[in-house]
């Protein structure tokens, strides 16, 4: 690459801020701006990488031929510092292009799906690693073991999470790729459920070795050059499963994994949940078919903390537990409660959902208001609306008026802490991919003083 600098355009994004880190540590000069300060922004800051809050062209560095510009499709397209390097003769491309340009001539391990990819890519990373093969990885997640969501190797593995907004991940070609869901999402770029799956199927086309692919997914073996496993939560159709699986009273499950070349016996998730033993089988079943040594993944698997907001276990004792979840999706969101209902069967949960877009809310809120009636109470909040604008009647108050779980109530955001002072809780969770995050940690102290 003939460029000095690199500026970015949305640098605070969880993919933007993990490609930025990358391109500092290769010696490269970084820069951007973001919207507001994170605590991604600031860490990055403190990492040398200057960030800025103001939108101003005059900050963007003026050697155009020295400069390549990366911005985010979040980003609205009347930015003035966007408009201004697309006018002046910069080199600009998308995130999703910059992080194919990366992957390119060195072996990529690619996770695609609806859910589970962030956990499962983190969880291949920290197999790799925990291995001492090593590997890059760009994570759409904290990892909770690293303190990260970028992951710095010399050798040419490259671990990707492969994100289908804005048909993103169609700039990779991996050699070994997992697609963990091909459900209805992002319809405002797709349309409809077949457009989700043909952009699903044309990833696959691109891959080059093996596609691990969630049991009964639409993916015709004859359509592919790579060979497709299944894999399986514990179901024995599947060529990767789960077997012999026991849960200790604390929500962490152990297991025996089947796969095509034998058994790898009594492995112990480090992360909690039903779905975290199905993640694990998937990131297994891609080390394996890379090469990873059987007992390196049954240790790794074991010590993995997983991803910050992914079935995150903040607090957890027989009186009250606090989990946070990123889920934004319905059949995230069916999942999650699931396995915390079965982690924790008998004792009441309470969730606090914070819906993420106008138009997702639109689109799915029946099935929103079908997987939130399973909680035992229902906090609802106003929509998150990162990049969109209102959508008239889209509020809410769509989803609340279908829900049928025993409680529920609907809550401004400012209000949620005093709401909760007054509250006792059994199981908590926070769900949504806006900034309910925020709450994470004053929630945490609230019920640590009650304990």
């Amino acid at each position: 690459m003939a460029y000095s600098n690199i500026y970015f355009i949305g640098i605070g994004g969880i993919g933007m801020s993990a490609i930025a880190r990358y391109y500092k540590f290769r010696g490269f000069s970084v820069g951007g701006y973001d919207r507001t300060p994170s605590p991604l922004t600031r860490e990055l800051e403190s990492q040398g990488i200057p960030v800025h809050y103001e939108d101003d062209p005059s900050r963007i560095p003026t050697r155009v031929e020295e400069t390549l510009v990366v911005y985010t499709p979040a980003v609205p397209d009347d930015l003035k510092e966007l408009q201004y390097v697309m006018e002046n003769g910069y080199r600009v491309i998308k995130r999703s292009r910059m992080l194919g340009e990366i992957a390119e001539g060195q072996k990529c391990l690619a996770v695609a799906g609806t859910h589970g990819k962030t956990t499962t890519s983190t969880l291949i990373a920290h197999i790799l690693t925990e291995s001492k093969e090593g590997c890059t990885a760009f994570l759409g997640g904290i990892s909770k073991n690293y303190g990260t969501n970028v992951l710095m190797s010399e050798n040419n593995v490259v671990v990707a999470e492969a994100d289908e907004f804005d048909r993103s991940f169609l700039q990779l070609y991996p050699d070994i790729a997992v697609i963990t869901a091909m459900d209805a999402d992002h319809l405002d770029i797709y349309g409809d459920l077949e457009h989700v799956q043909e952009a699903y199927r044309q990833f696959a086309s691109q891959t080059s070795g093996s596609i691990v692919a969630k049991l009964g997914l639409p993916l015709d073996q004859d359509a592919f050059k790579a060979r497709i496993y299944s894999y399986h939560f514990n179901d024995t159709r599947a060529d990767f499963h789960a077997e012999n699986i026991s849960m200790d009273a604390l929500g962490h499950y152990s297991f025996d994994l089947r796969h095509p070349g034998g058994l790898i016996p009594a492995i112990r998730v480090g992360t909690l949940g039903k779905l975290n033993v199905e993640n694990s089988v998937a990131a297994a079943a891609v080390c394996l078919l890379h090469g990873t040594a059987e007992d390196a993944i049954r240790k790794a698997i074991g010590s993995f903390q997983g991803a910050k907001r992914r079935l995150d276990e903040q607090l957890n004792t027989r009186s009250v537990t606090y989990i946070d979840d990123y889920a934004h999706h319905p059949a995230e969101l069916a999942a999650a409660i699931t396995s915390i209902r079965e982690m924790f069967p008998g004792r009441k949960i309470t969730g606090i959902f914070q819906p993420h877009l106008y138009t997702r809310t639109r689109d799915f809120a029946p099935e929103f208001a079908q997987a939130l009636s399973a909680l035992d109470k229902l906090v609802l909040l106003p929509i998150y609306p990162a990049r969109e604008e209102p959508i008239q009647g889209v509020s809410s108050g769509i989803i609340f008026e279908k829900v049928t779980a025993p409680e529920k109530i609907l809550l401004e955001k400012e209000d949620l802490m005093d709401w909760l002072e007054k509250e006792p809780v059994d199981v908590l969770v926070t769900f949504g991919a806006g900034n309910i995050d925020r709450f994470i940690d004053p929630i945490r102290e609230l019920l640590l003083a009650r304990i």
